[in-house]
């Protein structure tokens, strides 16, 4: 197991962070007629991208959702309902907890594979469960002592959030854990 120094500290974190650089280096318009079909996909989430070289993930979030709106509600959990009438300033400190949340997480998983080389070998098992270990770590610690407003609960939106987590943050963190970590 090698020593992480600053520098590759700051790398594999940059690398977690860099998803972006994996798109193409321009935006091309795509080929392929096609057009959005909401009634399918009303508030769950559809994958697909009619280009065969390129992928496409949309996470579908409910008609009536505005993006500014769902930053103010991350930005709830510090400011409470004061966040909804902040405006552009209460959604950028929403955007940077976002952020500042999936870096922890991703710290903590690289911190941990470090100990053992099992999160690394078993990558396709490792992050999967990782992911759902964080949510419901979010939902379970984090939103209940947040200022956030609690909804009803709803198993259908739970096991939504679960496959999010599974393949938004667990496999994507492990996959690139693997990559920069040598044990």
């Amino acid at each position: 197991m090698r020593n992480v120094t600053r520098r590759s500290f700051m790398e594999m974190a940059i690398a977690l962070g860099a998803t972006g650089a994996w798109a193409r280096p321009t935006a091309t318009r795509s080929n392929s007629s096609w057009h959005e079909r909401r009634d399918l996909y009303p508030e769950g989430v559809a994958s697909g991208d009619p280009e065969s070289d390129s992928v496409l993930l949309w996470t579908g979030r409910p008609p009536k959702a505005k993006p500014f709106r769902i930053l103010q509600g991350i930005a709830s959990g510090l400011l409470g309902s004061k966040a909804f009438d902040g405006g552009l300033p209460s959604a950028l400190l929403g955007l940077c907890l976002h952020f500042f949340i999936a870096f922890g997480a991703a710290c903590v998983y690289v911190l941990l594979a470090r100990w053992g080389n099992f999160l690394v070998q078993y990558v396709y098992f490792s992050g999967p469960l990782y992911g759902v270990a964080v949510y419901f770590f979010m939902q379970m610690i984090v939103v209940p002592l947040s200022g956030a407003r609690k909804g009803p609960f709803s198993f259908k939106m739970m096991l939504i959030g679960i496959v999010i987590h599974i393949f938004c943050v667990g496999l994507p963190i492990s996959l690139v854990t693997r990559r920069y970590v040598s044990t």
